[in-house]
């Protein structure tokens, strides 16, 4: 799913020669409808929440350059239509800053694995403090598995965010 469309177009030419690959114009969200995307200047920054100043202070070039109405779907509907059943399911989100509410509304029973982002320092509005997302996510049955480091600052190196990836109890064996 790629809500931006200049990304959508790019991602659907290279995906089109591979059939196991679904491109959707489509944000991921906690429930459907339509909502405005914030688009940034560096693409990969843009959120359907508003950004805080410690990401544009880390990033002067994801700033905000305009917006775009994108059609909202919910995880639940996406496991619904493009997973069978019986299948294992691992789901990697990176939502700028949404992904806890987006898992908040799922069924996790359907799910084995998740990637998510996940923040040190808020840089969109609500998003979830890291110590409360490992605490839920441990509370869903989620195991810590693999950091790896994402977004830094470059003129401090401060960490800002980080991929976590997380398996269910008992489901890497």
């Amino acid at each position: 799913m790629e809500p931006l469309a200049p990304s959508f177009k790019r991602l659907s030419i290279r995906a089109a020669d591979d059939p196991n690959w679904s491109v959707l114009p489509l944000a991921v969200g906690a429930e459907p409808g339509s909502a405005t995307l914030h688009v940034a200047a560096n693409a990969d920054s843009s959120s359907l929440l508003p950004m805080l100043d410690s990401h544009r202070e880390a990033a002067p070039e994801s700033a905000y350059v305009g917006s775009q109405l994108v059609e909202v779907t919910t995880l639940g509907t996406v496991l619904d239509h493009h997973y069978c059943d019986g299948e294992s399911r691992f789901v990697k989100l990176d939502t700028q800053g949404s992904e806890m509410r987006i898992l908040n509304a799922a069924p996790l029973e359907r799910v084995a694995g998740i990637q998510l982002e996940l923040s040190l320092v808020a840089l969109y509005e609500q998003t979830t403090p890291l110590i409360d997302a490992l605490l839920q996510l441990r509370d869903w049955g989620f195991q810590l598995a693999s950091v790896e480091p994402g977004f830094q600052n470059p003129t401090t190196g401060q960490l800002l965010q980080l991929d976590g990836v997380f398996f269910r109890d008992g489901a890497q064996s």
